[in-house]
């Protein structure tokens, strides 16, 4: 049951409508993550635009910024973020089967070997950022990997990991 509810329509200026407006365009509804940031529009227009920024732009691939979110969730038991972005994988063509091959072991999925560096290392930053060490970084550029895919990756982990926790701590409801 969550803790804190969206805000009553009559209460929202027309400054937040209009970013839930753009969060229903791009999703086709406004996730309950949003309607809750809602209370505080400053945080809604940062969050909704730091994700378009590292979601919907940069230069990995949607599939593998979203494999980083599922994962990083799992790994910190948010049960909101695994349900939302495996509903997002879906939606961009990604089969049950692979995605569970995801959440099983990336090294069975399809992603190239940089890709699957790329995303262990994000998983790794985040349950453990003071055991990153340079040979990991010398590792993912030895696979091509260059500095703007790295901080890209990290981002992905670093929002999803704030995302987690507001969404536990406020025990928001599941909409996926």
């Amino acid at each position: 049951m969550a803790r804190i509810h969206p805000p009553d329509a009559k209460s929202i200026t027309e400054n937040t409508a209009g970013i839930l407006k753009e969060i229903e365009g791009a999703f086709g509804r406004v996730p309950n993550l949003f309607k809750t940031y809602a209370h505080h529009p400053p945080l809604l227009e940062a969050n909704w635009n730091k994700v378009k920024a590292l979601m919907m732009e940069g230069r990995l691939s949607r599939k593998m910024k979203e494999a980083i979110a599922v994962l990083v969730s799992e790994d910190n038991r948010c049960r909101y973020c695994v349900s939302a972005h495996s509903a997002a994988l879906q939606s961009i063509g990604v089969s049950d089967e692979e995605i569970k091959k995801i959440l099983d072991d990336v090294g069975q999925t399809t992603f190239s070997p940089k890709e699957q560096a790329l995303i262990h290392f994000a998983r790794r930053a985040n349950r453990e950022p003071l055991n990153v060490s340079d040979s990991d970084f010398a590792s993912l550029r030895q696979l091509g990997a260059d500095d703007a895919e790295i901080v890209e990756a990290l981002g992905v982990m670093e929002i999803f990991t704030a995302f987690n926790k507001f969404l536990d701590s406020l025990q928001v409801d599941v909409d996926f």
